[in-house]
């Protein structure tokens, strides 16, 4: 321990501040590959740049995230090879539907497996993230009711956003002008990306009350957006 709070010559931080802010980094990458893509795309108006910047973002927030913790994380991993898998293919077929389609294909596989595991008593977050949040079981079972039907939600819901048709029904049912698919599309995964901060911060209170050690509890953030 009084390595760690032993303070670097070099740079005169302590190796947990160091490693505070490496692990930020990541964060902020992550997060940073949605946002990048929709500032992209909201300034060129140009789907297919949009698309790259979300495609350098990704695979730089895995490499980042693999020189931190010199492994890649679970879901991390996931979420980005989804992004990269569906962003390369819109970029080399010029056809937005892939990295549109990506979210509904990712979530729904995650709510499948979410939801399907709860008979089986089985719980994957348990299995991903029970070496970094000691919860019981019930606390797990919850957690991964929750976000499996979250998963659900947002993998329904993308898939109104992404059919242009769906989308114009629903603005003149409004009494809306047609708008522009993509610009609602891309402002639908920024709203998704802050409903999804929101949903993470309200799992504290449950994790909270059925941690099995007196441990600082963190949210379990759900896709950001990538």
């Amino acid at each position: 321990m009084r390595g760690c709070l032993r303070r670097s010559k070099a740079s005169g931080f302590t190796m947990i501040e160091i490693m505070i802010v490496m692990v930020i980094l990541v964060a902020v990458l992550a997060i940073g590959a949605p946002i990048a893509f929709a500032v992209t795309y909201f300034a060129t108006k140009n789907f297919q740049t949009a698309t790259w910047v979300l495609v350098a973002a990704s695979a730089l927030a895995l490499v980042v995230g693999y020189a931190v913790e010199r492994r890649f994380a679970p879901l991390p991993l996931i979420t980005g090879l989804f992004a990269l898998v569906f962003g390369l293919l819109t970029v080399f077929t010029h056809d937005d539907l892939f990295v549109k389609l990506k979210l509904t294909v990712q979530n729904g596989l995650l709510a499948v497996v979410l939801l399907g595991s709860i008979p089986l008593k089985k719980y994957p977050f348990k299995a991903l993230l029970g070496s970094a949040l000691r919860v019981n079981d019930a606390a797990w079972r919850t957690l991964t009711l929750r976000y499996g039907l979250y998963f659900l939600a947002v993998a329904l819901l993308n898939e109104v956003f992404r059919s242009p048709e769906a989308v114009t029904a629903v603005w003149h049912a409004l009494g809306l002008e047609t708008p522009n698919p993509n610009d609602v599309w891309t402002s639908f995964r920024g709203v998704l990306w802050i409903a999804a901060s929101l949903f993470g911060l309200s799992q504290v209170p449950l994790i909270m009350k059925n941690m099995i050690k007196d441990e600082e509890p963190g949210p379990i953030s759900p896709d950001t957006g990538l």
